[in-house]
């Protein structure tokens, strides 16, 4: 299930120093200046074993002349509306000021989970001026100090425990399809294309999760469920920032499948917002084809698909092996070969290999190119094996495992798709001590 976590508040209390520590990453820019944070960042926690999405969101600022700070506010309005649990982030080094007063009635007028974070709390002094905050009328407040951690383990405790708890869905244990891409380039179209035919056989199934819908395809001997959010319908809410709303409700139905198309518009090519939902798709493990969509209103010249495949994977890459298709949705232009692509990326997914035949591959690749040697050390690699989780992911064990950097574990990537049909399904390679 798909928990989202937003954290607001108003600019410079340093949300984004926190987004960075709860994903353990350095995404989100931090600077003194206020107003850094315009593009949104999303990123993955885990906290005791709880996964969930964090969402760093820009200074909330009322009444603003600043055409920024205007549209920072709509996408902080969509993330409250989208979130499970919102983080409310305050300066204790200032007090309550107006703007965070502004942001608590805000709060207040949606039905939503609120946890007060009191940030820059790094001695006793500014504990007991924390209290201050209970006069926001938000209840309860969590101290900590995001750019040292203290703090933030408590924190952590709070958020897992306020998380809606996952029920199982009660739907088939068939291959979950979603159907991802920015908006108009025709995703909706590709959908009713797909379902065309024969509709008596594909019934909608309303999953358990909040918003997903899950539509059953079963004819031409495939059978699988398309993903997708009641939210994508909800053209209401869309009038502005709807590239912004688009990721938001991506984040959604991307954690909720298992294999992803991306629909890119062939009129415009691969563009950053592209890129962002293969970014999320990667970091999901999910498995992924590219689909080229409105190909027939491309002007046709020689080698044009190659020149335009070449494009696409130079600006995804390092990750390059998955398929592209050109198709049109609403000419119904390869859309069968859209069938044949889910069943080989769904059956490279679910591809196990044993450990004899692993071992007997990829040590002697090994061997022939061990990884640099660090500090005067050699590392030796002794054993590689499967993992049994749901995504392709394969354990070597070495004697000294801190000291692989990513170029290896790139390499090793590599090689394996070499030998093995891999194709549209990330792959997660670890070091572990033998």
């Amino acid at each position: 299930m798909s928990r989202i976590v937003a954290i607001v508040g108003r600019p410079n209390v340093g949300k984004s120093t926190l987004f960075n520590r709860l994903t353990d990453s350095r995404e989100a820019i931090v600077d003194e200046v206020s107003g850094v944070t315009r593009d949104r960042n999303y990123g993955r926690s885990n906290w005791n074993g709880i996964d969930f999405s964090v969402i760093d969101t820009g200074g909330y600022v009322q009444n603003s002349d600043d055409i920024f700070e205007e549209e920072i506010n709509k996408q902080v309005l969509l993330a409250i509306e989208e979130s499970d649990l919102v983080l409310f982030m305050v300066d204790v080094t200032v007090g309550i000021h107006d703007l965070d007063s502004s942001v608590a009635i805000l709060l207040r007028r949606y039905n939503k989970k609120v946890m007060v974070v009191v940030n820059k709390v790094d001695n006793g002094e500014r504990l007991m001026d924390a209290t201050e905050f209970y006069n926001l009328g938000l209840g309860d407040y969590y101290a900590l100090s995001s750019i040292n951690g203290s703090g933030t383990g408590e924190l952590l405790d709070a958020v897992v425990k306020n998380l809606p708890v996952t029920e199982p869905e009660q739907i088939p244990e068939i291959p979950r399809i979603a159907i991802v891409g920015r908006p108009n380039v025709g995703k909706s179209s590709l959908v009713n294309s797909l379902l065309g035919e024969e509709r008596n056989i594909v019934t909608p199934l309303a999953g358990t999760t909040r918003d997903s819908i899950y539509t059953r395809y079963n004819k031409f001997n495939h059978d699988f469920l398309l993903v997708d959010t009641a939210g994508l319908r909800k053209k209401a809410k869309v009038s502005e920032d709807i590239e912004f709303y688009s990721v938001m409700r991506a984040i959604r139905t991307i954690e909720n499948s298992d294999i992803c198309l991306l629909l890119i518009d062939a009129t415009r090519g691969m563009e950053s917002q592209d890129l962002n939902i293969v970014s999320l798709i990667q970091k999901n493990n999910k498995g992924i084809i590219v689909l080229v969509n409105k190909w027939d209103l491309i002007e046709k010249e020689n080698n044009i698909t190659t020149k335009f495949e070449k494009e696409i994977r130079e600006r995804t890459a390092p990750f390059t092996d998955y398929p592209i298709l050109f198709i049109s949705a609403i000419n119904k232009q390869r859309i069968h070969k859209v069938l044949e692509l889910i069943e080989r990326v769904n059956n490279n997914r679910n591809r196990k290999i044993s450990t004899a035949e692993l071992n007997e591959v990829m040590l002697p690749v090994v061997k022939a190119t061990p990884p640099p040697a660090l500090k005067g050390k050699y590392i030796k690699i002794k054993y590689v094996t499967q993992l049994p989780i749901y995504t392709p992911a394969f354990a070597f064990f070495c004697n000294l495992p801190q000291y692989v950097k990513e170029p290896y574990k790139r390499f090793i990537e590599n090689r394996m798709r070499e030998h093995y049909d891999f194709t549209g399904v990330p792959i997660r390679v670890f070091f572990r001590k033998k």
